[in-house]
């Protein structure tokens, strides 16, 4: 073959001799880009053409094509170029001999495989590119092309980054499947991905694959991964069906990018997003979300920076977090019978045409059914035929999302898995009784194994028969296996993790025999229970409830009297509650207490535990109505059947108080909470743990009251108690530290606060996580530190994010985001935007009006703060007939010498001396001076406030020696306790009238 190349050089036209036309298969794509960048880096001129094949083309047609292209033409040889079509060898070998071998000097080839390939591909003179390294490869394919093989130098700073030699791995990659060697069709798709991704402004680049279940795109995803790996440094492969598994494997990136962290995963993950964000140590990076279905779990984890990110969904609502949409419809019919011929090589195109049709061109059945057909002596048209007449009485019934073939073609191969290795039914039918996705089959395996049926005994305790079965799933596409990573032999053989796909976990599951139904989804009940970790408190264990919630629905627990799956319910509620799935705990809640009612009797001693539960979550959802009336029944019950000093009966008095405090009965919920406080320290001591909830719940109260100084004491030991018993990181010691440096807060001690906070956030994030409710409570009060310090450009930015992701985790309506959103709209009034500000205002008081009765003092507070925005846009009639109502609400619910009836009064007299009641102002600014002192001390912030005012008022009446004395004692102690040069004191010498804003507080 030396004697008839030809250099690209000499080849005739000016044009041509500087081109090269490089025609390859899709699949090659990766090895395309980087001869075409060694090319290029030699001033030659270089033209993709990828090779497409269509069946419907004669090949003899299709190769004079290609040979109608500028220059040189470098063949990519491979089992795909071959295959494409598909083509046999004998159609190849004749298309070769006509068209290439009269003028081979036009052709030349590289070769990528080792497989047989046509006999007369010899005339392509083909030199092998696979296992050697980069600088060989490049010097045989320069030789190949007779180029001078003379190594380049590099760009200085290696300026100039081309595509990463093929045969090597990006220096970061993990998570990414095998490649399906199958992988058939979809070029448009992927290269529209591609010039998508590619030409998105930085930062912008997130494209999300979206359509039904069962058109392959997570297959798409991966194919996209090893055709465009290359031109990447980092590639990682994340499972994002489930928030807590996101987090989890996006955290796992720190080490493989070489960030030191600690091991917590709040802050791995932290730092993982900021490397990513600011591109360092790699900018060129792909994250792949698979299974991301819910966008409203993980969009705001989804990284920024100056790589890229591909998301594999059902759901289109991406497209409203910033991800642009390619939607995966099912194959066309062309990509069909290709795909069903390499699969069912038996197939002619006609048979695989028809079978295409009866199965609707979706792939995972394509996938399902090809290979096991391949196998079988049935012909196309007698399968079909069983498509069409259903296989026996019992047919089953999938929603109308699913084609109707669905569920007979399943029934089918069902039964061809029961003939050959019945084990493998057993094992899918357990499947199914995990939620529907990534099964942790490891659990069933790791549970003890006395009391298993003798039906599923053998599989899980026998590692070679259950080899045997998951084998025999993968080999006909009904499971895969995870992990991803290629080369763990071992983990991939144990299948301790299995993807199940939704279409096939509702097929299996509704065609179950019922005594096998009973059976396996008591095994899997008990292999829950098993995992139960047992310590909801423990946020350690928080990524192992996190695995087993979703999957409590489809084991039926609600049904079982076995006591451990009753426990492993009541845990997973208190997690919940802990870590802020209120919405997810309630449901769970209501269907456990309809359940076990019907299941157990009303007044069983479980109700009563659950109960409890339910009430946390529904409490901490704002549902203080519904707990109370909750709450009152097993009060009266508990006390009733165990007496008063039963430590149920003191717990479920305990959440009674909190029921209150939620409606506003502050004064009897302090009488309660004292009264359960001295029944513990009788019960139990000072040291016990429920004993410092109970201080805990005492203090709360006291703050709610306006208690603060008291407050603060009790808090302080209730946090030093909480270190010693239970720890620095335990939830309720880090609450504790929250409680404290709100404490800290309220009573003006501003630079304390900030101090206490910030530290306690920065644990929080650790333990608790990022958007965990606690966690969200901190960040809240240090903005709300930074701002009463005068730092206002940074408490405006913390206060927008935690109102941002308060709304989030928790609902526009909870009420910790109408606190947020309380502070957040009292900044924008003073230091944003006045008509953020109203509109806020304005639906946190119909929110408020809505869940809670009109005598609640957050209603008169928010009413409080609503006045001061109608005020600053000039509605001053308005504004104080409204301030008035307030002031009223509040004394009649809180008492006048509470801080929030005084803070109205502040803002009331500023309000009726700008209305012109003068006299009114300045009675109402004397009587609200002398309760503060009272209430507060002198040197109080709102204390200090009231006296500004009321020196204002003075001014106001011409009392001016008075108004001046009032004005410069009050100054000097604003001097004193914030000093000279805080927003206040600075505020206060320039006659700025003080305001009061309403902040509501938890409960």
């Amino acid at each position: 073959m030396s004697a008839t190349r030809t250099s690209v050089g000499a080849t005739a036209g000016e044009t041509a001799k500087q081109t090269v036309t490089i025609s390859f298969a899709g699949f090659n794509r990766a090895w395309a880009a980087w001869i075409g960048d060694r090319l290029e880096r030699r001033g030659l001129r270089v033209v993709y053409q990828r090779w497409e094949g269509p069946a419907e083309t004669p090949l003899v047609d299709l190769l004079r094509d290609l040979s109608l292209a500028e220059g040189r033409i470098l063949v990519i040889v491979s089992e795909w170029y071959f295959q494409l079509g598909p083509r046999t060898h004998e159609e190849w070998n004749a298309a070769l001999r006509e068209v290439v071998a009269p003028d081979p000097a036009r052709f030349a080839a590289v070769s990528l495989t080792t497989s047989s390939v046509p006999q007369a591909t010899a005339v392509l003179g083909a030199v092998g590119l696979i296992n050697l390294g980069a600088e060989e490869a490049e010097r045989r394919l320069l030789e190949r092309l007779d180029l001078p093989t003379d190594p380049l130098p590099e760009p200085a700073g290696s300026a100039r980054r081309g595509p990463r030699f093929p045969a090597t791995m990006p220096e970061v990659w993990g998570g990414v499947p095998r490649r399906n060697t199958r992988f058939t069709g979809r070029e448009t798709i992927l290269n529209e991905a591609y010039h998508r991704l590619t030409s998105a402004e930085p930062g912008a680049s997130v494209l999300t694959f979206h359509g039904m279940s069962g058109v392959g795109k997570t297959q798409l995803a991966a194919e996209y991964v090893y055709r465009f790996g290359s031109e990447y440094d980092v590639v990682w492969w994340v499972n994002a069906e489930k928030r807590v598994t996101y987090r989890r494997g996006l955290a796992e990136l720190a080490p493989k990018l070489g960030l030191q962290t600690g091991q917590e995963y709040g802050e791995r993950l932290r730092t993982v997003r900021d490397s990513l964000r600011r591109g360092d140590p790699y900018g060129r990076w792909l994250l792949i979300l698979d299974g991301a279905d819910e966008p409203d779990q993980i969009w705001d984890l989804v990284p920024t920076g100056p790589g890229q990110v591909i998301i594999t969904s059902r759901n289109p609502e991406w497209s409203e977090h910033n991800s642009m949409l390619l939607e995966v419809p099912v194959y066309r019919r062309d990509e069909s019978v290709a795909f069903l011929r390499r699969r069912a090589p038996r197939l002619t195109e006609t048979d695989a045409d028809l079978l295409a049709d009866a199965l609707e061109d979706l792939p995972l059945l394509l996938d399902q059914t090809a290979g096991w057909l391949n196998d079988s002596d049935l012909s196309v048209e007698e399968y079909i035929g069983l498509l069409d007449g259903g296989i026996d009485q019992d047919v089953v019934k999938v929603s109308a999302d699913f084609p109707v073939a669905f569920q007979t073609a399943w029934s089918i191969l069902l039964n061809k898995l029961r003939d050959t290795v019945p084990e493998s039914v057993d094992l899918l039918r357990l499947c199914t009784f995990f939620a529907p996705g990534f099964i942790p089959v490891r659990l069933l395996k790791e549970m003890p194994s006395d009391d298993l049926p003798e039906q599923v005994a053998g599989l899980l305790n026998d590692p070679l028969l259950w080899n045997k079965a998951v084998n025999q799933l993968r080999q006909y596409s009904v499971v895969r296996l995870e992990s991803h990573e290629a080369g763990t032999d071992d983990v991939t053989a144990s299948g301790e993790a299995l993807y199940l796909h939704r279409m096939v976990h509702q097929i299996v599951h509704v065609d179950m025999p019922e005594t096998d139904r009973r059976e396996f989804v008591g095994v899997v009940q008990a292999a829950l229970a098993a995992a139960d970790p047992r310590r909801p408190t423990d946020t350690r264990l928080w990524p192992g409830y996190a695995e087993i919630v979703p999957h409590l629905k489809y084991a039926d627990v609600l049904q079982s009297t076995d006591p451990n799956v009753q426990g492993l319910v009541l845990n997973c509620l208190r997690y919940m509650y802990l870590s802020g799935e209120f919405t997810a705990g309630i449901k769970l809640g209501e269907r456990a207490m309809k359940a076990w009612r019907e299941l157990l009797g009303e007044n069983h001693p479980r109700i009563w535990e659950l109960s409890f539960h339910y009430v946390n979550v529904l409490r901490a959802a704002g549902e203080y109505a519904r707990t109370e009336t909750l709450n009152r029944a097993a009060v009266a019950h508990l006390r009733e059947t165990r007496g008063p000093d039963d430590l149920e009966h003191l717990r479920a008095s305990s959440g009674l108080a909190a029921d209150l405090r939620g409606l506003g009965r502050y004064e009897e919920a302090l009488e309660l909470c004292r009264w359960t406080l001295t029944a513990y320290q009788d019960l139990l001591g000072e040291q016990d743990s429920r004993t410092m909830n109970a201080q805990n719940n005492v203090a709360v109260t006291l703050r709610l009251l306006g208690r603060y100084a008291e407050a603060l004491d009790i808090d302080r030991q209730v946090m030093e108690s909480r270190r010693s018993l239970l720890k620095g990181r335990h939830p309720w010691t880090l609450d504790s530290q929250i409680s404290y440096a709100i404490d800290l807060r309220l009573n003006g001690r501003y630079d304390d606060a900030e101090s206490n906070q910030a530290l306690s956030l920065r644990e929080n994030r650790l333990v608790m996580g990022e958007s965990n409710p606690q966690t969200l409570k901190a960040e809240y009060n240090l903005a709300l530190c930074h701002y009463r310090r005068g730092e206002r450009v940074k408490a405006g930015k913390a206060l927008a994010r935690v109102l941002e992701r308060g709304e989030r985790v928790m609902g526009e309506t909870h009420p910790w985001t109408l606190m947020f959103a309380c502070a957040q709209s009292c900044f924008a009034r003073e230091d944003g935007d006045i008509d953020e500000s109203r509109e806020l205002s304005e639906a946190i008081v119909a929110r408020y009006e809505v869940q809670l009765a009109d005598t609640h003092p957050f209603v008169a507070g928010a009413r409080a703060n609503q006045a001061l925005i109608l005020r600053n846009v000039g509605e001053r009639e308005h504004a104080h007939d409204l301030i008035e109502r307030a002031l009223a609400d509040m004394t009649a619910a809180v008492g006048e010498n509470h801080p929030w009836t005084l803070g109205c009064a502040v803002n009331a007299s500023a309000l009726r001396n700008l209305v012109g009641d003068t006299e009114s102002a300045a009675e109402l600014s004397s009587a609200t001076v002398t309760r503060a002192i009272e209430a507060l001390g002198r040197t109080h912030p709102l204390s200090l406030s009231a006296r500004i005012a009321y020196a204002a008022d003075l001014r106001g009446l011409r009392e001016r020696r008075q108004a001046e004395k009032t004005e410069q004692e009050a100054l000097s102690d604003l001097e004193t306790t914030l000093g000279k040069q805080h927003v206040h004191t600075i505020s206060a010498r320039a006659r700025n009238r003080p305001h009061w804003d309403f902040e509501p507080q938890t409960t």
